[in-house]
C-alpha cells in the first residue's frame, strides 16, 4: 500500500494510476496484494513477443481472439544460404531486430505501452539463444512499465492460433501439432490443460520434409518448396513405408520414411535410373500425409471428439489440410485450422495463448529463463 492506497497495476486491467485503488478487483477490502485474485476484465490488451527460432515477431492481441497488429521480421533468405538454420547467426539477427519490430508492432496497433495490460514472451521450446533474446526483451519491458511478464509454451501458442480466426471454437478438441521440430497428438481438454495422446519418436514431420528436400535437391526451407512441386508429380509413383509405433498406436516415427527415400534415391543412381523429382516429392509427401490422418482421426474417434484443430508450420501444407478436410466431412467433424500465417511462427499466438493465462492468473517473475526443452503442459 501507499497512502493507504493498493499498488493494483500489476494486477488490474481496469485502470492506468498505479496508486489507484479499483473497487471491482479489490472490493475496498484490505487484503495482500499477494492473495488478491486475477482480475477478470473484459478488454485485455497483450503485449506478445515470440523468437524461439529465426523469426523475431511481436504482436498486440485483444481478448485472445483480435490481432491490432502481427508483425514478423523473417531471416529465411540469410539461412537458406546454409541449407537451415544456423542458431548462433538467428540469435544475432534478434538481437539487432527485436527494438524495431516491437516498436512497429505498437505503432501498427496504435497502440503504447501504457496501453498493454501485459507482456507475453515465448520461452520454450526452441532454440536457447533465440529464446533468450525475446525472454530477455520481455522482462525488461515488464520491469521498466510495471506490467505482468506472462510465459508462454511454444506449442500453447500454435494450439492457440485456431482461436484467432475461429471464434467458436472453445475446448475440448483435438488438436494435432506439426512443425519443424515437434509432432504432436493433443487432446485440449480446457484452456492450458492438455493431454498428450501420441508425439514423434524421432524426427518431427517437419523436419523430414526438410532433410528430404534437400536431398533431392530442392533445399531449405523443405516444406512449401515439397508442397509446391509435389502438386507436378505422381503421389503413387513410389511407395514409401507408413510406420507404425508398434507400443503406441497415436505415435509417430519419420526417421524410416526418410531413409527410404535416401536408399530409393541411391538406388536409382547406382543402377543411372533417371529419377522425376516431383515424383519423389509426391509420393513423400502422401506417406507423411497418410500417418498424420489415419492417427488424427483414430484419435478423434477414441476421444468421442466432435471438434478437430491442426496447428503449426506443416499444418499450412495444402494436402494435409484436403485430407484431413476430407475425412472429417466424412464422419462429420468440425475441423478448424489457422491461415498460412498463422501456421508458421508468429507473436498473434503467443498473445492468444497468454490472455488465457492472464485470466487463469498465471504470472512470471524475473527468474523467468529460456527452457529449450519444455514439454508440454509442464509450468515454470
Amino acid at each position: 500500500m501507499v497512502d493507504g492506497k493498493f499498488i493494483c497495476r500489476l494486477q488490474c486491467p481496469h485502470i492506468w494510476d498505479r496508486y489507484e485503488l479499483c473497487q471491482e478487483c479489490f472490493g475496498g477490502k484490505d487484503r495482500d496484494m499477494q492473495t488478491v485474485e486475477t482480475c477478470r476484465g473484459e478488454n485485455v490488451t497483450i503485449l506478445a513477443i515470440e523468437s524461439s527460432c529465426d523469426e523475431t515477431a511481436v504482436a498486440v492481441v485483444r481478448n485472445g481472439r483480435e490481432v491490432l497488429s502481427n508483425i514478423i521480421s523473417s531471416q529465411i533468405d540469410l539461412h537458406t544460404l546454409y541449407g537451415g538454420v544456423v542458431p548462433e547467426i538467428a540469435s544475432r539477427k534478434h538481437i539487432e531486430r527485436i527494438d524495431q519490430v516491437i516498436a512497429e508492432a505498437l505503432k501498427t496497433a496504435d497502440r503504447k505501452l501504457k496501453d498493454m495490460d501485459a507482456v507475453a514472451v515465448t520461452y520454450g521450446p526452441g532454440l536457447v539463444g533465440a529464446l533468450l533474446v525475446g525472454v530477455s526483451a520481455a522482462k525488461a519491458i515488464s520491469f521498466a512499465s510495471g506490467l505482468p511478464l506472462i510465459g508462454v509454451h511454444h506449442i500453447e501458442g500454435h494450439i492457440s492460433a485456431n482461436y484467432i480466426e475461429n471464434k467458436e471454437l472453445e475446448p475440448p478438441f483435438v488438436c494435432l501439432v506439426v512443425s519443424g521440430g515437434h509432432s504432436h497428438l493433443v487432446v485440449v481438454k480446457d484452456y492450458g490443460t492438455y493431454e498428450i495422446l501420441g508425439r514423434t519418436r524421432d524426427d518431427a514431420a517437419g523436419e523430414a520434409f526438410d532433410k528430404v528436400a534437400r536431398a533431392i535437391g530442392l533445399g531449405y526451407p523443405g516444406g512449401p518448396k515439397i508442397d509446391r512441386v509435389s502438386r507436378e508429380g505422381n503421389p503413387d509413383a513410389v511407395r514409401f513405408p507408413r510406420a507404425k509405433v508398434a507400443d503406441s498406436v497415436y505415435d509417430f516415427s519419420f526417421s524410416g520414411l526418410k531413409s527410404a527415400v535416401l536408399n530409393y534415391l541411391n538406388s536409382c543412381e547406382m543402377k543411372g535410373l533417371p529419377i522425376c523429382q516431383a515424383d519423389v516429392a509426391a509420393s513423400f509427401q502422401k506417406a507423411v500425409v497418410d500417418v498424420l490422418v489415419e492417427h488424427s482421426m483414430q484419435a478423434v474417434e477414441m476421444c468421442g471428439m466432435r471438434k478437430f484443430a491442426i496447428a503449426g508450420g506443416v499444418a499450412s501444407n495444402t494436402a494435409l489440410r484436403s485430407a484431413l478436410e476430407k475425412e472429417c466431412k466424412e464422419r462429420g467433424i468440425a475441423f478448424y485450422h489457422p491461415s498460412p500465417v498463422l501456421c508458421t511462427d508468429n507473436a498473434a499466438m503467443i498473445g492468444a495463448a497468454a490472455y488465457y493465462e492472464y485470466r487463469n492468473g498465471v504470472r512470471h517473475g524475473y527468474d523467468l529463463n529460456a527452457v529449450p526443452n519444455l514439454r508440454l503442459g509442464q509450468r515454470m
